[in-house]
C-alpha cells in the first residue's frame, strides 16, 4: 500500500511539472497611432499635444522638455511589439517629434456593414404611397 501511495505522488509531481502557467497578454502604455500623430504640427502648445496623445508615459526630470510615449505589447510573456514616440519642446512649443508608430486605427464607418439600398439607383427605390 506505501509503494503504491509514493508511486501515485511521484506521478502526480512528474506530471505538474509539465504544465506551465497562464501568461496574460498584457499591453502597456500609450498607444500612439499614425492618425494621432497625424494632427501634430510644429508650434503646438503642451495642452495641446497632450489633447492629441494623451498624457505621456514618461516626463524625465532631467530632460523636462521632451516627453516621451513608450507602448509595449506582450503576449504569452514574449514582448511582441516595443514602440516608442517622443515629443520635443521648446519653452511651451513642439520643435520636433519622432518614433515608432502603430497603425492607423479603421473607423467605425469603415467597419459598418454597407448597405446595398443605400447606393441604389433612386429610381430604383420603392414608391411612396400618397
Amino acid at each position: 500500500m506505501r509503494t503504491l501511495l509514493i508511486a501515485t505522488l511521484l506521478a502526480s509531481l512528474t506530471a505538474c511539472s509539465y504544465l506551465t502557467p497562464y501568461k496574460l497578454d498584457v499591453p502597456q502604455g500609450n498607444a500612439i497611432t499614425a492618425d494621432q500623430v497625424a494632427k501634430l504640427k510644429l508650434g503646438m502648445t503642451r495642452a495641446q499635444v497632450r489633447f492629441a496623445l494623451g498624457t505621456p508615459l514618461l516626463v524625465d526630470a532631467f530632460h523636462p522638455n521632451r516627453w516621451d510615449y513608450l507602448y509595449y505589447d506582450s503576449k504569452g510573456g514574449k514582448v511582441e511589439q516595443n514602440k516608442r514616440y517622443h515629443v520635443l519642446f521648446d519653452g511651451d512649443r513642439v520643435i520636433g517629434m519622432g518614433g515608432d508608430t502603430l497603425p492607423a486605427r479603421a473607423s467605425v464607418a469603415d467597419k459598418a456593414p454597407k448597405d446595398p439600398r443605400a447606393t441604389a439607383a433612386p429610381e430604383a427605390a420603392a414608391p411612396v404611397a400618397k
